[in-house]
């Protein structure tokens, strides 16, 4: 039983994770500018999961999140000569380098990690109930 819910908590705390990275991606569309004011638009990041450790006293089943990275897609490109980090010389004058952030991407990454999250909770909550019908027939 602990098992059970050790694997569904793990598969909690890892999609939150996925949702938080999408909700950062989702706030930062439309920024042009790193941290250090130059004009380098946000990069889209993804949080890679992977298996959890097998085998082993330590060994632990489930999911986790494995790195957060940033997506190496190209930046999109905007014509809007007036904006201030328009590009300035060659053939891309007057062009806005804008982030590889998607928000129908992102949308439908949110809704699957959601279903995903709402699953294992559902599990986790099928897992208690089993363990309390348990206990109530050795009782």
């Amino acid at each position: 039983m602990f098992g059970a819910l050790d694997i569904s908590t793990s598969a909690l705390t890892a999609y939150r994770t996925k949702l938080d990275v999408i909700a950062g991606n989702i706030a930062m569309k439309d920024v042009t500018r790193d941290e250090f004011g130059n004009a380098n638009p946000y990069r889209r990041r993804v949080a890679l999961l992977s298996p959890g450790r097998t085998g082993g006293p330590n060994g632990k089943s489930g999911v986790r999140v494995d790195s957060v990275q940033d997506d190496p897609s190209p930046f999109g490109l905007q014509y809007d000569p007036g904006h201030v980090d328009a590009i300035k010389k060659g053939e891309l004058k007057g062009y806005l380098r804008t982030s590889n952030v998607d928000y129908h991407t992102e949308m439908v990454n949110a809704m699957m990690a959601s279903r995903a999250y709402e699953a294992n909770v559902t599990v986790m909550e099928m897992t208690k109930r089993m363990g309390a019908s348990a206990l109530s027939l050795v009782a």
